[in-house]
């Protein structure tokens, strides 16, 4: 590692946010400093010559550790795609004026959302502290594996098929999805290794268990695992093809924002089951093909400021608690570890979703008629539960257990590639974005089960064998 001192890294993190608080009283220019914050520590902790990073592996080979993909994909969610609505609230659209001088006026939204944005900003700089905290210096491995790679050809077979017969069993869900994301990761390696090592077994089984998966997220009508898919390949090819990953960056997220939105609405028509989801497809593919641009355009609008952006129902829930509500104290987590106990031991088990739902429904951020599900993340349930202090302090050992189980993941699956990329960042996936309380402490328990049940099963077979000190 470099020889930084964490203290003073961790305590610069904080200054956008203290400038951020100075400027209370003038919002607009305080949600502009707490945006560029977020910025600011992406820079310090990544690229700047005071980042502390492990230099076990060049930094291109490690970007699937949390203080790279998992810090990006979160504070980037959280923090920086609020942008868009903050514009628009400004009357602003694709950075155009729509609605003279209304940049000019400030009222009670342009206040909530400044005070949102800092808060996000807080919790990034809270998050980025928790995992430096806990980073070691140097991961001493307990295992090594005892085979070639060949191994990860019938271990993507076996995890991905057993996840997706997992997924026809509702009370199985919460071990489907990380045994099947095990398998698509385990299918983008092999792909990569195939295409670099020029190996057809490796290339052939990866791109199919691969291809498959991505036919069946575009079909799903959601957007987030095709993007998913889109994330891993990036970054498992990125190690070998560095400039040719970041030359392709923007313009497939470009392809993604402008297509995507409008493409998932019309596969979403399936839902009521009255065109099949193939039918669907080929309608949305027609929608691109026609002269649609307005339309393309305004839903392309809709989802940048209201659905890839969470920072609307942020401002919702901000101006409903304290104000019209007390702090939820302890209730949300103590429903969290009932959410803990499989059904099969508690045939009571109040519904999980039923239960997230009601405070959003308590807001009105969503009407109970409605079908949406309109789940908060953990920086709002922090907010709700404890108010700025309790963001603070949960981002902090949110960090903390990013960082642990993703070190902890390298220690006994053998290092980086099977540690870190496939393990880590498949089984605790969720952790990229987070999820309300309920489902997240869910997802983390049972995620941190399967991690060592699937260590205890390779080193049984033997692919893994200890390394003595």
């Amino acid at each position: 590692m470099q020889n930084n001192n964490p203290t003073k890294l961790t305590l610069t993190l904080y200054f956008p946010v203290l400038v951020s608080y100075l400027l209370i009283n003038s919002p607009i220019i305080s949600y502009f400093v707490a945006w560029f914050g977020s910025l600011f520590i992406f820079y310090t902790t990544i690229l700047s010559p005071a980042a502390i990073i492990n230099r076990d592996l060049p930094i291109h080979k490690q970007i699937m550790r949390p203080i790279f993909l998992t810090q990006l994909i979160f504070a980037g969610f959280m923090c920086t795609t609020s942008i868009f609505y903050f514009m628009d609230h400004l009357g602003y659209r694709y950075l155009t004026e729509i609605n003279y001088g209304a940049q000019f006026k400030e009222n009670e939204q342009t206040v909530l959302i400044a005070s949102c944005q800092r808060v996000s900003l807080l919790a990034h700089a809270a998050l980025v502290t928790g995992m430096l905290i806990v980073q070691k210096h140097k991961i001493k491995l307990k295992s090594t594996q005892a085979f070639d790679d060949d191994f990860l050809i019938w271990l993507s077979i076996i995890v991905f098929g057993l996840g997706s017969i997992c997924q026809f069993f509702p009370g199985l869900n919460q071990i489907a999805l990380p045994l099947t994301l095990i398998g698509i990761s385990c299918a983008a390696v092999l792909f990569v290794k195939g295409f670099i090592k020029k190996n057809f077994n490796y290339l052939a089984i990866g791109a199919t268990i691969f291809t498959i998966n991505f036919i069946h997220a575009s079909l799903s009508g959601f957007k987030e695992p095709i993007i998913t898919n889109v994330i891993i390949l990036a970054c498992v090819f990125f190690p070998y093809f560095k400039k040719l990953i970041l030359y392709l960056a923007i313009p497939v997220t470009y392809v993604l924002l402008y297509f995507l939105p409008t493409y998932n609405n019309t596969v979403r028509q399936s839902w009521g089951g009255e065109v099949s989801a193939e039918e669907a497809q080929n309608q949305a593919f027609e929608t691109f093909n026609s002269d649609n641009v307005e339309e393309i355009e305004d839903t392309n609008w809709g989802f940048l400021t209201r659905r890839l952006s969470e920072i609307e129902m942020f401002t919702q829930f901000a101006d409903f608690v304290p104000s019209h509500h007390p702090y939820y104290g302890w209730e949300i987590v103590e429903d969290s570890f009932e959410g803990l106990v499989p059904r099969i031991f508690w045939s009571g088990k109040p519904n999980m979703e039923t239960v997230s739902m009601e405070r959003v429904y308590d807001a009105g951020v969503a009407n109970k008629m409605s079908t949406v599900s309109a789940k908060t993340r953990p920086v709002v349930d922090a907010y709700l539960s404890w108010g700025i202090v309790g963001v603070f302090l949960f981002m902090l050992l949110y960090g903390i257990l990013v960082q642990h189980l993703s070190d902890k993941s390298e220690q006994i699956f053998g290092g980086y590639e099977l540690g870190c990329v496939i393990m880590f960042n498949s089984i605790f996936q969720g952790l990229w974005r987070g999820n309300n309380f309920e489902f997240m402490f869910n997802n983390i328990f049972w995620g941190y089960v399967i991690m060592w049940f699937l260590f205890y099963l390779l080193r049984t077979i033997k692919v893994l064998k200890p390394v003595f000190d």
